[in-house]
């Protein structure tokens, strides 16, 4: 089979194999009836792994091109060149199409990996592992407490009880005064995020984020038409100095950040620079997005103060989630904004989704308000931070010299610069084959040379194991290029 992948393409592997078979089959290479390798004689050929080809596979029989035989293999469907005559539609026209864009390769193919085996080592998914969930404490609410409310479309901005406990609960926690009327429920921090980018920003409008920063692996941005500029990051957090040359060239219109255990670098932003960030947004009048996903997930006896709390003026709107302290599968964020945000956002909620399920809500109103919540949080620390020793020792082991990292103090992620150069398609699918997953530093933006590793979603037993890989797979690369 004389054709090689574009290991450097944007382009996922399983799609270039679809694409090049489609092509052989238009072109008459094969004919009606041939029949196609098999998924793993293909996948030894490509250098691929075989759940590549079963996913290049499962796309062309979706598209009635190839059918699989029984006892036979996989062969070329008899009537695949009277196909247009058919009139099927175009897919690929319409995947290409539409407003919201496609989640970046890199992020896709380690989906897919991780869908797709059960046996790979997952340090690059965004959220706590099986051990941490309070499965004990949702069980007791449940049997503990009556679910008879109305099981209609619950009200747009929240369910009610939800918002008084939630504002009850930055205001002991995170120092803000919130009040029920200035909160809304929403299914976690995309949602926020996304509504806000829908509803407050308009197509060619200038933002900031940070440089690394998740936002960068979020395609709402690219879908909203908005001009996305870099704050750089260093070890105590974004230096907002450079809002000042961003708002001079391109007149910001609003600032995203992730202050407390910063996504992926691990950072919290140092006091005085909270300070002139706020003073900076103030005198220029941009408004300041806070995520405080992992306000809650320090090490220390203190959590690092949330922006919002400082905030005299009415600047920020402030992003909080339950994903990383209980349970993503609970799918429920909150957002604090003036009333008259809230009630822009409520009402575009309620055109997306008539708002969120009344079931989670109530559990979560009933976890929070509980005697279970504190005791929760103080477990996540404890597991949280074990984990990310096991995986600092563990690297330190296996990789001396080879790689650096700032210590995290909380948060889910260990932001790790290789010390040799090294192609990131590579040494992503070089640690595929070794059964470990993570993601490269170029998903977050600018800075290549990096990895991000979560330490919060594997179990403890597993990290050992998953770094010894991930060390394998990069020594493969630097050690014998």
């Amino acid at each position: 089979m004389m054709w090689n992948l574009n290991r450097h393409s944007d382009v996922p592997l399983y799609r270039q194999i679809m694409e090049w078979i489609e092509q052989r089959i238009t072109y008459g290479e094969l004919p009606p009836d041939s029949m196609l390798p098999s998924e793993r004689k293909l996948a030894e050929q490509l250098d691929v792994n075989r759940s590549t080809v079963v996913q290049a596979y499962d796309e062309l029989r979706a598209a009635g091109l190839i059918e699989r035989v029984r006892g036979s293999g996989t062969r070329v469907r008899s009537n695949s060149w009277n196909i247009d005559a058919k009139r099927t539609p175009n897919w690929r026209e319409y995947i290409d199409g539409g407003m919201l864009p496609p989640s970046p390769p890199f992020i896709r193919r380690i989906r897919d990996e991780l869908r797709r085996s059960d046996a790979i080592i997952d340090v690059a998914s965004g959220e706590m592992g099986a051990d941490m969930l309070p499965q004990e404490e949702i069980r007791a609410i449940l049997r503990d407490h009556s679910f008879d409310d109305y099981l209609g479309y619950c009200d747009p901005y929240g369910y009610g009880p939800l918002r008084e406990i939630v504002a009850s609960h930055l205001s002991r926690s995170r120092g803000i005064q919130a009040t029920p009327s200035s909160v809304l429920i929403t299914s976690g921090s995309q949602q926020s995020l996304y509504l806000i980018t829908q509803c407050l920003l308009s197509p060619g409008d200038s933002i900031a984020i940070e440089d690394p920063s998740y936002c960068y692996s979020l395609p709402i941005f690219r879908s909203a038409g908005l001009k996305v500029f870099g704050l750089p990051v260093d070890e105590h957090g974004v230096i907002p100095e450079a809002i000042v040359d961003l708002d001079r060239k391109h007149r910001l219109k609003m600032i995203f950040v992730n202050p407390n255990h910063h996504n992926p670098t691990g950072t919290v932003l140092e006091h005085s620079r909270r300070v002139t960030l706020l003073s900076l947004a103030e005198r220029f009048g941009i408004p300041i997005v806070e995520d405080d996903a992992f306000g809650l997930n320090g090490f220390g006896t203190l959590p690092p103060a949330s922006l919002k709390s400082m905030d005299g003026s009415g600047i920020v709107i402030y992003i909080g989630t339950m994903s990383k302290v209980a349970a993503s599968g609970l799918r429920i964020g909150w957002l604090v904004a003036p009333q008259s945000i809230v009630d822009r956002l409520s009402d575009a909620r309620q055109q997306m989704d008539y708002g969120h399920s009344i079931v989670p809500q109530k559990i979560a109103a009933h976890f929070i308000d509980s005697d279970y919540f504190w005791k929760h949080v103080d477990k996540v620390r404890d597991v949280l931070q074990l984990k990310r020793d096991l995986m600092v020792r563990a690297l330190r082991r296996e990789l001396p010299g080879a790689v650096d990292f700032h210590l995290p103090q909380g948060g889910f992620h260990l932001w790790m610069k290789l010390n040799s150069p090294v192609n990131e398609a590579k040494l992503r699918d070089e640690a595929m084959k070794r059964g470990v997953a993570f993601v490269p530093g170029c998903v977050f933006g600018s800075a290549s040379g990096y990895v991000r590793m979560n330490f919060a979603r594997p179990y403890a037993e597993d990290i050992e194991r998953g770094i010894a890989r991930f060390a394998s797979a990069l020594r493969s690369l630097t050690e014998h290029p």
